[in-house]
């Protein structure tokens, strides 16, 4: 396997050159295994704002933002737009400001618009089609910008500012606060919790039909230094693990690797989200990655559930 893929960053960039933003979140920490000499503040050491100091910094993974479940995205949807915009256009600043050589900032597939105004699967020339689902404008349109920013830097100050658009993600080191997350680690909280507790049955929201791609976190971490070396262009590109698995199956799987043999109930009452949004990764499997450098999801979520169990309760978001 490449180095590049391996955490090989040394040929385009010398330890401490190197700066990661949401080192602490679930892809920053995956990221932090593979490539552990590159710099990881907390927002104490280096606030992100404007006038963060770039000095001597060639490279930019820019991972940081306020995340939530469907519930958060809807109930708080004028503070995930405010939180979020605010991170990004003040990294991107500073990085222009500090002349920072190349800037890799995820996305998400949220970003895109909803029915009608695409078609399936979601590939990146229609990122600016139509608006996006109504559940999460304000999270998608905060994300969508970046875009419009990376662009405008480009084309008005020649910035080598690129982005990547990850579909769902899960991994160890998530957030695994039940009543505004995603949907894996809220899932396996649940189960998990049902089963340590003895009960007789596990509460899922919605119906359990619809349809998720799910991407490892160390993938993600993989794909993005794979990125950093090899795409320098001004569109965006997919890099999800673009295999769909429903609901239903993800909850089956836990009480697979949780032992769990209790009754699982569907709450309809509770949001869903949209159906199903599956994206085309042929940008990048065109650009040189390959289908089998991923994690298979049920590999991937074994190893998330065990790292879990071994971690429980002290993981982010139990108190």
């Amino acid at each position: 396997m490449k180095t590049w893929i391996t955490g090989g960053l040394g040929h385009i960039a010398t330890p401490k050159k190197v700066l990661i933003t949401g080192g602490s979140g679930m892809v920053g920490t995956a990221f932090k295994e593979i490539y552990p000499h590159g710099i990881y503040p907390s927002r104490k050491e280096m606030p992100l704002d404007k006038s963060a100091d770039m000095d001597g910094i060639f490279y930019i993974f820019h991972l940081a933002a306020k995340v939530g479940g469907v519930k958060a995205n809807t109930d708080l949807i004028g503070d995930f737009y405010y939180e979020n915009e605010k991170i990004n256009q003040n990294v991107l600043q500073a990085a222009k400001e500090g002349g920072v050589r190349k800037v890799v900032s995820l996305l998400s597939t949220c970003v895109y618009p909803d029915a009608p105004y695409i078609t399936y699967p979601l590939t990146e020339d229609q990122l600016h089609l139509g608006p996006p689902h109504h559940s999460n404008y304000g999270y998608a349109y905060a994300k969508r910008m970046i875009d419009v920013m990376s662009r405008s830097y480009r084309d008005q100050y020649g910035c080598n500012f690129i982005t990547a658009i990850p579909n769902n993600l899960y991994g160890e080191n998530d957030n695994f606060v039940l009543e505004d997350n995603h949907v894996i680690p809220a899932l396996m909280r649940k189960v998990w919790e049902a089963k340590i507790n003895n009960k007789p049955s596990a509460e899922c929201w919605g119906d359990g039909s619809p349809l998720r791609e799910f991407t490892y976190s160390l993938d993600i971490a993989k794909i993005l230094i794979f990125l950093m070396n090899m795409y320098d262009e001004k569109d965006p590109i997919n890099i999800g693990n673009t295999k769909e698995y429903s609901i239903k199956e993800v909850v089956s799987l836990l009480c697979e690797y949780f032992k769990y043999d209790g009754k699982i109930t569907w709450n309809t009452d509770k949001p869903v989200g949209q159906f199903r949004k599956p994206s085309s990764n042929q940008k990048l499997l065109d650009l040189g990655w390959k289908e089998e450098w991923y994690t298979s999801f049920e590999e991937g979520l074994k190893k998330t559930c065990e790292w879990f169990i071994m971690n429980y309760p002290n993981v982010r978001g139990v108190e």
